[in-house]
């Protein structure tokens, strides 16, 4: 072949082989800027965000006091004065954490704070002027756009896999029982070891931290949207932990209907539609029901989970809290006081 035109080999559809001729000249240019376009994107995020990546690996009890089992993960510096995030699951219950960079820096790292109901934690190393990711935004995000994952699959340093948003919205189960709601799922490639690993967009900004698979599934991947993360860190460094206030729904992060809008002069463009509201809890006792559309709270647009969840914080239990719902129609209020989250 080497010795010919350098022309596509094909079979057609009778299984004869023949030589089609060379392709058409206005599309190969087309086809290769495009690819150029495409990993010239992929190659500068990675560049900005790769060097804050690192492979987490812990010590964890095995069965007896005595015995230890191994385990690693990813994670990744978000200051440069020594601070990662990375999963719960990753770090939860671990004796000993270490830390390695590609750059070959590794470091004992200390647990600062974990929320298991978000998979989130915050390790510190004793270092600075680490390589850092900014984080970005998961509010805005859009299903189909560039999605990049980083991490350390099977031990694998480094490794990269790209794809896009696959959907927004989703609900997960965390280790601790809890839905994680507002869950984005992206095709890019996760395997064990990824977890812990940023998730970034075109501009190398963080989107979201990698946490979940499918075992067996082609590409089904998961990652906390990184507006919860900041979050979760705000009340690890504020008080150690994430208290929350609980008031019973889970629910996700829908369009509303321009018709909806305009007939109850609403600002925002989403809200959030309850999927499930638990028995005896503070919302199910306030009449709230499944399929109700959350579109305020406390006097304020309603725009998505992750802005009922930052609502629920330490300082809203106890305290009457207004909501306002469209059930079928009709714009509905109500009072619930959220308790605290056990």
């Amino acid at each position: 072949m080497d010795a010919l035109d350098r022309t596509a080999f094909i079979a057609d559809a009778s299984g004869d082989a023949h030589w089609p001729g060379p392709a058409p000249a206005s599309s190969a240019p087309a086809d290769l800027s495009a690819l150029d376009a495409y990993s010239s994107i992929v190659v500068r995020a990675v560049e900005r965000v790769g060097p804050s990546v690192a492979l987490v690996s812990v010590r964890k009890p095995a069965g007896s006091r005595r015995t230890e089992r191994g385990g690693t993960g990813s994670g990744f510096a978000f200051t440069p004065d020594g601070y990662l995030l990375t999963n719960s699951h990753v770090v939860h219950g671990a004796r000993s954490i270490r830390v390695a960079f590609a750059s070959g820096r590794e470091f004992d790292a200390d647990l600062i704070g974990e929320d298991v109901d978000t998979d989130v934690a915050v390790v510190r190393v004793g270092a600075d002027r680490l390589p850092t990711a900014e984080l970005g935004c998961s509010a805005t995000l859009r299903v189909g756009q560039i999605a990049i994952a980083i991490g350390n699959p099977l031990g694998f340093q480094n490794t990269v896999t790209a794809g896009v948003i696959s959907a927004l919205g989703r609900s997960l189960r965390s280790a601790s029982g809890r839905r994680m709601d507002d869950i984005l799922q992206t095709d890019a490639a996760l395997n064990p070891g990824n977890s812990g690993g940023p998730l970034v967009d075109a501009a190398g900004e963080v989107i979201g931290l990698n946490t979940a698979m499918i075992a067996g599934a082609q590409s089904i991947c998961f990652a906390t949207g990184v507006d919860t993360v900041r979050w979760v860190i705000g009340q690890l460094f504020a008080h150690g932990r994430v208290r929350r206030a609980f008031i019973g729904v889970s629910g996700a992060t829908v369009p509303i209907d321009r018709r909806l809008q305009r007939a109850f002069e609403l600002s925002q463009a989403s809200g959030v539609r309850v999927i499930e509201v638990q028995r005896d809890s503070p919302a199910s006792r306030a009449g709230l029901e499944d399929g109700d559309l959350l579109v305020s709270a406390a006097g304020l647009p309603l725009a998505g989970v992750d802005a009922l969840q930052r609502l629920l914080d330490a300082d809203r239990i106890g305290r009457p809290l207004a909501l306002r719902a469209i059930r079928r129609g009709r714009l509905l209020e109500f009072t619930v006081t959220p308790r605290e989250a056990q």
